[in-house]
């Protein structure tokens, strides 16, 4: 009986509270003023962008600012020759600029990846390119296209062209030259990721690939490439977004010229609102782009497996 009174008089376990929603709230709180700046300073620009790419606003006449409705865009795609022009030369330079982007970074992955003598330097000048920013390039370039102290006077001093030529002015020669230009400061890009992935791939694959009778080629082939496809597919969207957009380099180095032989969209974009104060038309250029970007990195992607199975 004793026994069962104490058992009686055991006092019953606490009622479980029930979670409070603070603590679980916390996390989001705390981010929360920091979300809220990144969605103001990514938010705010895009919607003023589509809101002006339908209306006609130049502040230098504001008589004749106003609702527009889709005739920016009908002017561009109908009435604007510069528009496709400068379309076709920007999808022109991003195939050009990322295809040999690629390749050289490969290349210079692969080579930096080896044993050698000397390898951190060789890594460290080949990465240096990178961290030199868009402006102090362009800077460099202009410097070394000069006709008068640049590449073309030592070339003449050595009976190879003409004195006082220049190869930013020439329609011949402008393209190749800042291609040349943006390749220094793009390729250590490629290079920065496909060795970081290439540091990854077993060496036992290798070992084992040996074994077997396989080439050089056929472990490049059926070892390195598949291992490195997420980050090359990964890198080239990332380098043709980055390309396409590119202004700083081509405004520096030839500002669209000789005769538009430059002039990407973004280009002609900035000129148009910059120079022309045509914001409304310039804002409904931009939303092409950004179609146009949008569209490709989905069926870039979706095409590309990307993430999917490397077999």
């Amino acid at each position: 009986m004793a026994q069962a009174a104490a058992v009686a008089k055991k006092p019953a376990p606490p009622r479980r509270r029930r979670g409070s929603a603070t603590p679980r709230r916390l996390p989001y709180l705390l981010i929360a003023p920091a979300a809220l700046l990144m969605l103001g300073f990514i938010a705010y620009p895009v919607i003023s962008v589509f809101y002006y790419s339908l209306q006609d606003y130049n502040p230098t006449k504001p008589w004749r600012n106003g609702f527009a409705g889709l005739d920016n865009f009908v002017h561009a795609f109908t009435e604007d020759p510069l528009f496709w022009d400068t379309l076709v030369f920007s999808a022109k330079w991003v195939v050009v600029e990322v295809g040999l982007q690629l390749m050289f970074g490969l290349a210079l992955a692969l080579i930096v990846n080896q044993t050698f003598v000397g390898r951190a330097i060789g890594r460290a000048l080949v990465f240096s390119p990178w961290a030199v920013s868009g402006v102090l390039t362009s800077a460099i370039w202009v410097l070394l296209y000069n006709s008068q102290t640049g590449i073309t006077r030592y070339l003449a001093d050595l009976g190879i062209g003409e004195y006082g030529t220049s190869w930013l002015s020439d329609t011949s020669t402008v393209f190749s030259a800042v291609v040349v230009a943006d390749l220094w400061r793009g390729v250590p890009f490629f290079a920065i990721l496909i060795l970081a992935d290439l540091q990854s791939v077993s060496k036992d694959l290798y070992e084992a690939a040996e074994v077997d009778g396989a080439s050089r080629v056929q472990q490049f082939l059926h070892i390195t490439l598949p291992h490195l496809k997420d980050a090359i597919i990964l890198s080239t969207l990332l380098r043709a977004v980055w390309e396409f957009n590119n202004v700083d380099l081509l405004y520096t180095l030839t500002g669209g010229g000789p005769a538009g032989e430059t002039t990407t969209l973004p280009l002609y974009v900035a000129n148009t609102s910059v120079d022309a104060h045509n914001f409304g038309y310039a804002s409904a250029l931009t939303t092409v782009a950004f179609v146009i970007l949008l569209f490709f990195s989905i069926v870039y992607l979706r095409l590309s497996k990307f993430g999917g199975d490397n077999k």
